[in-house]
């Protein structure tokens, strides 16, 4: 039957080079399926069998504040108590300035609310207003992102909130691609000027073997590709293919 296969300019070769790319495919992913069962450490508490979790401490709810800067085409809410002609809502320029009546243009970018509400009633104090109590409300944000890159469903610019994590920004961009290399995440932020990278592996912080990293805004999130994970599927997709000549071969 080989020999009826070579007469017949079919070679078997290719066929049986398919079929060691299988077989290999076949023994890395049995190596990948088997998974060491969780344990905990001075950060994990393992709960097993029928426990159930405990509930959590009200402290638990809550999320540390972080500190939200007004950047370049921010919407912006400015409240001025007792002077309506002054409180308005309005969009952050893109050199990061607004135009207040009366005072006229006031740098905004890069300052929390609260820097932004003393520097306006610092320049209505006195002239214009007597004790003026400004607030400042951020209503949305385009400055305030992260960008999320390489294997994910869905990459792009999404809003950084105080809880974001690494894993609920891969959870906004739809989740992990096809081909995405769990143990090869990497988040690159500045730090004082610096730039800094730290690879994180997503399926041992989904098993809680260390925390879940916080995300800032400006952080960039790049999920590698797995090449192990591109071959099985050229696997798969050569399996119809590899079905009628391997049944010929082996008669």
């Amino acid at each position: 039957m080989i020999l009826y296969s070579f007469l017949l300019g079919h070679s078997p070769l290719p066929n049986m080079l398919r079929l060691v790319s299988v077989l290999s495919a076949s023994v890395v992913l049995a190596a990948c399926a088997t998974r060491a069962p969780i344990e905990p450490n001075a950060r994990l508490t393992v709960v097993e069998g029928q426990s159930e979790l405990p509930a959590p401490y009200r402290t638990d709810l809550g999320a540390p504040d972080r500190i939200s800067l007004i950047g370049p085409l921010d919407t912006i809410e400015v409240n001025v108590f007792g002077v309506p002609d002054l409180s308005r809502q309005m969009q952050v320029d893109g050199s990061g300035r607004i135009a207040m009546p009366l005072i006229g243009t006031v740098d905004a970018g890069g300052k929390t609310a609260s820097e932004l509400a003393d520097n306006i009633e610092q320049a209505l104090i006195g002239r214009y207003v007597r004790d003026p109590d400004v607030t400042i409300n951020i209503l949305s944000s385009v400055s305030q992102v992260v960008t999320i890159d390489g294997e994910v469903e869905e990459p792009g610019l999404y809003p950084v909130t105080n809880q974001m994590t690494l894993l609920r920004a891969v959870a906004s961009a739809r989740g992990l691609g096809e081909f995405a290399d769990r143990e090869d995440v990497v988040i690159l932020r500045t730090v004082d000027g610096q730039h800094m990278a730290g690879l994180y592996d997503i399926s041992a912080i989904r098993r809680g073997m260390y925390d879940d990293p916080p995300i800032y805004a400006n952080d960039v999130v790049v999920v590698g590709d797995s090449p192990q994970r591109r071959l099985f599927r050229d696997v798969i997709s050569l399996s119809p293919l590899l079905a009628s000549p391997l049944v010929a071969i082996l008669r």
